[in-house]
């Protein structure tokens, strides 16, 4: 899989848990309609699957993933959440995407 398809993959997988953890995040402390709960089931189950389509070791995919994890929940902080992000989480966020990049680059090695 080529690094380009690989990053998609990772922003793709962030995304449905991101949103799978939102909807109950909004029925339980927003107190949005429960019917939330559904598709918030769904998106977690395609996160789930979205995991298996990377062509690694489970563990090195979880390790990488966390990294792509923390840049996707900032964007998502500014983008839905309304918070600009601060220098040292984009700072943060830039250091976990490097060491997302090196571990999925150097296993290909």
């Amino acid at each position: 899989m080529s690094p380009t398809r690989t990053a998609l993959l990772f922003v793709a997988t962030a995304l449905a848990e991101i949103v799978g953890c939102y909807l109950p995040y909004l029925v339980l402390r927003e107190r949005r309609a429960a019917w939330l709960l559904a598709p918030a089931a769904a998106s977690l189950a395609l996160f789930a699957w979205l995991l298996t389509l990377h062509p690694t070791a489970a563990g090195r995919v979880y390790a990488a993933y966390g990294g792509v994890y923390i840049a996707v929940a900032l964007l998502w902080l500014w983008r839905v959440d309304g918070v600009r992000p601060t220098a040292t989480d984009l700072a943060g966020a830039a250091l976990c995407v490097a060491g997302a990049a090196l571990i999925v680059l150097g296993a290909r090695r």
